[in-house]
């Protein structure tokens, strides 16, 4: 597939950042910026971004397997949605909106409950990538650890807790997982600068998701 092919060329990181700029690139401008209203986040660059956190994931092994299964649901179901209906559905806060005026953004399998977790997953991603690049001689298991607790853990339940645990006794060491974010011929110096790149636009981005979310009263919505 062209996704595929494109990332072949250089790091999923690489590929994240391209996709990230776009989003940053297609946000509104003008003076209502802090209404609601005008919050445009594209589904699709929001998907395609999700997708390659997948990839990176993929490379922490099995311990991942759990939370890319999610990811990949949750990603699933919203491109199920803009599927049925493309215009409608090109901004992500329309989604929201619906919902929340249909009463079911907190039930069952809704839209809303996989773009928090799609949100969270990123958390996760941004705080593992940031603490790699800020110490990569640090051992990966407490990276993941540390990672899970401040983004992903406060909203999980015991049974999601206790397989997170399990999983951390199959972590691969920091300098493979490193090696295997790197395409052929990169240096570490050249990742360690695009894994900042990647934080510095990731961040911000994650910050307007989660006051939309608390807008729409999902910000404290846990699992079993």
């Amino acid at each position: 597939m062209k996704r595929s092919r494109e990332v072949e060329k250089g790091s999923e990181i690489e590929a994240a950042i391209k996709e990230l700029s776009m989003l940053i690139e297609l946000k509104p401008t003008g003076d209502n910026l802090d209404s609601a209203t005008a919050v445009h986040i594209p589904t699709r660059l929001f998907l395609n971004v999700c997708n390659l956190v997948i990839q990176v994931l993929d490379k922490i092994g099995p311990t991942m397997a759990v939370l890319r299964q999610d990811i990949y649901q949750n990603i699933q179901r919203l491109e199920m949605l803009c599927d049925s209906d493309p215009p409608m559905y090109t901004n992500l806060v329309e989604i929201l909106k619906k919902e929340a005026g249909e009463g079911s953004a907190r039930k069952g399998a809704s839209c809303s409950k996989a773009f928090v977790w799609l949100a969270r997953s990123l958390d996760f991603t941004a705080a593992l990538l940031e603490r790699l690049a800020a110490d990569p001689g640090q051992k990966m298991e407490q990276l993941v650890e540390e990672s899970y607790n401040i983004t992903l853990k406060p909203w999980h339940g015991w049974i999601s807790a206790a397989a997170y645990k399990v999983s951390l006794k199959l972590l691969p060491d920091n300098k493979t997982f490193i090696n295997l974010l790197m395409p052929k011929d990169e240096t570490y110096d050249t990742l360690k600068e695009h894994m900042q790149t990647f934080i510095s636009l990731l961040v911000p981005f994650l910050e307007e998701i989660h006051s939309i979310l608390t807008l729409y009263g999902l910000d404290r919505l846990k699992c079993t």
